[in-house]
């Protein structure tokens, strides 16, 4: 009998690969449509180029056959920063010799939650030694965590101390 937990790592030695599997948690009220200057700025990006310059066409043939009044943003369809910036996290991963395209690959957005909109990253790095797998992780995310004000969007972060300061600050002189 086993009186421990224990894992059966076989699985993942035969494969090659060790598993990620974790989510950025994206504010929600940071979620909306772009301008037409912020696609503009955001096609620069070179993983994005091709990808903006397709859906933007697309989009332009579904509105126009539609009939769609473009001056109110709901109408029709429109390109979101979050759409871009799960694609942007979908084709920096894709590319990285350090994931494995060929095992399951997947960049989705998950159920919201009062932290905010769960974006997942679901892949295989091509490596089982947990070393290694923990520095593709961190160097993974390090990036994504510095390319999010890039889409206008802003990570959730539970208040710290700092906000709480502030918003007593705020209450104090307004009384």
């Amino acid at each position: 009998m086993v009186s421990d937990s224990f894992r059966n790592y076989r699985g993942m030695q035969n494969a090659g690969g060790r598993r990620i599997k974790r989510s950025i948690n994206i504010k929600m009220n940071s979620i909306r449509f772009l301008t037409e200057e912020e696609i503009e700025e955001l096609k620069k990006i070179r993983m994005l180029h091709d990808f903006i310059v397709d859906r933007t066409n697309e989009i332009n043939q579904y509105n126009v056959s539609n009939k769609v009044d473009p001056t109110i943003l709901a109408n029709g369809r429109r390109m979101t920063n979050i759409g871009l910036f799960r694609q942007y996290i979908k084709t920096y991963t894709y590319n990285s010799p350090k994931i494995r395209t060929d095992l399951m690959f997947e960049v989705r957005q998950l159920q919201p939650t009062e932290h905010g909109l769960p974006i997942e990253l679901f892949m295989f790095t091509n490596t089982t030694v947990w070393n290694e797998y923990e520095v593709i992780m961190a160097d993974i995310f390090d990036h994504i965590i510095a390319v999010v004000p890039y889409f206008h969007l802003e990570i959730f972060e539970s208040p710290s101390s700092d906000d709480m300061r502030v918003i007593a600050e705020a209450l104090k002189r307004n009384n």
